[in-house]
């Protein structure tokens, strides 16, 4: 799989920063994916994963999502990923085929930088572009302030909050839900699921 880098050109604008390239994800950054995710696993609640997945586990999870023609991104300071996004199937059933869930992780000690905001922009930006209509935003635990905010500030709506749902670091958790939706110049009516 050939890797390649968006210039900071082509960016949009809350993308651009003096030295923060997003790209496409390679394999060869599944290794810093997998420590960023391991960080926010076993420090917070953003997820609500317990035990960090491996990097075979993580390969798994970046080829699916691949293989389904979604963006899985990364962000780079220099050679450094320092951070990562991609949008994935909301739920397997083909109903809702055009509707995706975004995540958004971003390394321990760049967190509050924008660089959350510039990989919410360029995901925005690339599924926009293909088929989906909604993007949803499931937001573990109601203190996360900061991940609400900046689904807001990308103009997601609050759309509810499952209460108490997830158990993790000895307390109760909700998880919020959010909703934008992508690209009001596409056709009202979907087409036909594949067969």
């Amino acid at each position: 799989m050939e890797s390649r880098s968006m210039s900071t050109d082509t960016l949009p604008a809350a993308a651009k920063t003096s030295d923060l390239v997003i790209r496409d994800a390679d394999p060869s950054d599944i290794a810093a994916i997998t420590a960023i995710y391991r960080h926010h696993v076993l420090t917070g609640t953003a997820s609500f994963e317990e035990i960090p997945p491996s990097e075979t586990e993580i390969t798994n999870r970046f080829d699916a999502i691949r293989g389904y023609g979604l963006p899985y991104l990364v962000a780079l300071r220099g050679d450094v990923v320092v951070g990562y996004c991609y949008a994935s199937l909301y739920r397997p059933r083909s109903a809702y085929r055009h509707t995706v869930e975004n995540s958004i992780y971003v390394a321990p000690g760049c967190i509050g930088n924008g660089i959350g905001a510039a990989l919410m922009a360029a995901l925005l930006e690339r599924c926009e572009a293909g088929p989906w209509r909604q993007m949803v935003a499931a937001i573990g635990d109601s203190k996360n302030h900061a991940s609400i905010a900046l689904h807001r500030k990308f103009g997601f709506d609050m759309t509810g909050t499952f209460h108490n749902v997830g158990y993790k670091f000895g307390k109760w958790l909700d998880s919020v839900m959010m909703q934008r939706p992508l690209g009001s110049d596409k056709p009202l009516i979907p087409g036909p699921a594949d067969k």
